[in-house]
């Protein structure tokens, strides 16, 4: 593999590229090459493979490319920060490694959009399948007609063993709302434990799941430190990329397909870069323009999520094997037992809920811990605590991102507009007063000591909104900035993943969504990723799903066919 041209090229070592990479490469007589910016993701790194060490990462210049916005409108004038993994394995490799494949409703909006009617909830839904593997608790495959038991990404549910857990679902059901048996499968809404990205103790990243057990592929080269600077095009189509090796080396490569998997901030800039975009923005910035595409950049979608935190009665929280002085042994348990504190992401629990009767399916996300704790290390309070995170899943807002000069080592201008739009700002005040309904139950009683985040000071609507303008960090879920369709804002045509106007270039990333999924976004990248290593690779798409799943407008059952809980009360 000594000359410098191949197959295929695929500019992202991220989530989508390591599946992609894993798919098109089964094939021998396709020679793949990956590049990616970052580094590799050292086997022995515990700030990556340790699950607890999540924090670590982020924010860390060795692993995260610490990307923020202009000064949000909405927000003060504040400047939001955005981690993305810079590593092999991209976000994964530094996310909070909870695993929700969105609402099936999301695909069903999905599938309404002009040529998407191929990736409605029952097209994709194989794929999904396809790709995982659930455990349940007791370590038993989970795969029924909803869920996979085969695929290399292994999912396993969170233990949620902490009596808080216990007091949080209870909690939820005495607010009205119910249980679920499976976020990820039938019915979403609902509270449960969570799937996560955590097999045997450790990370499992894409990276893990998907390139490393196929790295010893003959037809496979995979380049870490290889900073992607532009798309070569012959006339409109793409024939290479240039890179830079290590920060310095310039190297150029020739490609029969390009493939951009960089994620919804730079895979647009990169196309910007290379002269598709918008050409008014392109000429303002010097460059030349290869095709005209005002959709590339646009649309760019979120979630936001603040933290309401409560003070606990009883030392039952994990608030103690945090402090630095636990800290030795959660690496001892965890080096050499795979166990402990060490070996959980802690988002072990959570659900999804309806904040009014306008909405047809959930539009809110609750993940809950039994620690009172930010990001940051920091905390509200030096004793006990619990947290839930929430945020409004479906925000109207749409914001940008824009390249800021030729130069690809400058972060492109980004805005998201969050709280910009009526109907943002009333789901939101929903989602506080929903989040504090149930953590005010009784079944919270024997632990709730006073709110401790935004307190009892914060009551009004526009106190609830001028606390989430100083208070409020995103979940890490950009997304939508080169859409699939056929309308004149698309960027990527669904049947092929090409971009519009363009040939042998592609892109297979979170940008590709038309609309931001209804939880976590890894999953749906994975599914996309799959999805589309058959339309790329030319096999025969995975045959639609015949199965049902859970609609509240239209009365489907609560629980699967054949349930006897069906005769229960639904209310």
């Amino acid at each position: 593999m000594s000359d410098d041209r191949y197959d295929v090229v695929i500019v992202g070592g991220g989530s989508a590229g390591c599946a992609l990479a894993n798919r098109l490469s089964a094939d021998p007589g396709t020679r793949v090459l990956v590049l990616e910016a970052g580094r590799s993701d050292l086997k022995l790194d515990p700030f990556i493979h340790m699950p607890a060490a999540l924090p670590i990462p982020i924010g860390n210049r060795l692993y995260d490319w610490k990307y923020e916005t202009d000064p949000e409108p909405h927000m003060n004038g504040r400047r939001i920060f955005h981690a993305r993994g810079k590593v092999l394995g991209g976000s994964s490799s530094i996310n909070g490694m909870i695993f929700q494949r969105g609402n099936p409703m999301d695909y069903e909006r999905w599938g309404r959009e002009p040529g998407m009617e191929a990736w409605d909830y029952l097209h994709c839904l194989p794929y999904f399948k396809k790709m995982e593997t659930v455990l349940l608790e007791d370590g038993a495959n989970g795969a029924d007609d909803w869920r996979g038991g085969s695929g290399p990404l292994v999912v396993e549910r969170g233990p949620a063993a902490n009596p808080l857990f216990g007091a949080f679902f209870q909690a939820a059901q005495e607010a009205g709302y119910p249980l679920t048996d499976d976020v990820n499968g039938y019915r979403q809404e609902g509270f449960a434990k969570f799937d996560r990205n955590v097999h045997r103790g450790r990370r499992l990243s894409a990276a893990r799941a998907y390139l490393h057990p196929v790295r010893a592929r003959k037809n496979l080269r995979v380049e870490t430190l290889a900073f992607v600077t532009g798309v070569r095009f012959q006339g409109k189509r793409a024939v290479g990329v240039d890179y830079l090796r290590g920060g310095r080396l310039h190297r150029s490569v020739t490609a029969g397909e390009v493939i951009l998997c960089g994620g919804a901030i730079n895979t647009p800039q990169l196309l910007q870069l290379s002269g598709v975009g918008d050409q008014t923005l392109l000429r303002n910035q010097g460059v030349d323009v290869v095709h005209h595409l005002p959709g590339v950049g646009e649309n760019l979608q979120d979630h936001l999520e603040v933290y309401i935190q409560y003070a606990s009665k009883l030392p039952v929280s994990i608030a103690p094997g945090l402090r630095w002085r636990a800290r030795p042994k959660i690496a001892y348990d965890w080096l050499f037992h795979r166990s402990g504190l060490g070996a959980t992401n802690h988002f072990e629990g959570g659900g999804f809920a309806r904040s009014n009767e306008d909405v047809d399916y959930p539009n809110l996300m609750f993940h809950f811990l039994p620690v009172a704790i930010r990001y940051d290390g920091s905390s509200p309070t030096k004793g006990h605590g619990y947290q839930v995170h929430i945020g409004p899943m479906y925000a109207d807002t749409r914001g940008w991102v824009r390249i800021r000069s030729r130069d690809p080592r400058v972060h492109p201008s980004m805005q998201f507009n969050y709280l910009s739009t009526p109907n943002d700002k009333r789901e939101w005040v929903e989602a506080v007063r929903v989040a504090r309904d149930i953590l005010n139950q009784p079944a919270f009683a024997p632990y709730n000591d006073g709110e401790l985040s935004p307190g009892p000071s914060v009551s009004t609507d526009e106190e609830i909104l001028d606390w989430v303008r100083r208070d409020a960090e995103t979940a890490l879920h950009p997304s939508c900035t080169a859409k699939m369709g056929v309308d004149e804002a698309a960027v990527v045509d669904p049947a092929t993943m090409r971009v519009h106007g363009t040939e042998g270039l592609r892109v297979v990333d979170a940008s590709v969504f038309p609309f931001v999924t209804n939880g976590n976004i890894y999953a749906p990248v994975m599914m996309v990723a799959e999805k589309a290593a058959d339309l790329i690779a030319g096999n025969t798409p995975l045959p639609a799903a015949t199965v049902p799943w859970y609609r509240f407008r239209d009365g489907t059952p609560l629980y699967p066919p054949g349930d006897s809980r069906n005769s229960e009360d639904r209310s």
